[in-house]
């Protein structure tokens, strides 16, 4: 059976950082397209980052320059590094992963994606 499960999250101040992992069993994920995800209550799941198996990266405008994602395909496990964390930041995180190969203009969307982590909860407050 494949899976994804996230890790990571937690309650951290404003300015600091955190890293979320996404651990992928039931296959190698090498080839899998995955990606991260965060929902804030009373608002839709938006798009966070993104990574190819090709090592091609995605960032939404909102988190361009502080949040950083990348893979140990050994480990089968896909990370995001998060800095300069702002209340805004605050949601549950998703990870998510498709074997379809999705083109790169698919990336963004949640239907992409085949599975599915249960979320890890970040929240930045002071």
């Amino acid at each position: 059976q494949v899976m994804v499960e996230e890790s990571g999250g937690g309650l951290v101040q404003p300015g600091a950082s955190l890293r979320l992992s996404c651990a992928g069993s039931g296959r190698t994920f090498s080839t899998a397209a995955m990606a991260w995800f965060r929902q804030a209550p009373g608002k839709e799941r938006e798009f966070v980052a993104a990574s190819r198996s090709n090592g091609a990266t995605y960032y939404s405008d909102s988190v361009k320059y502080r949040f950083s994602v990348s893979r140990d395909r050994a480990k089968n496990t896909m990370y995001l590094q998060m800095n300069s964390l702002k209340p805004e930041d605050t949601a549950v995180y998703y990870c998510a992963a498709d074997f379809g190969s999705p083109i790169s203009s698919y990336m963004r969307y949640a239907t992409t994606y085949e599975y599915w982590g249960q979320g890890t909860q970040v929240t930045v407050s002071s």
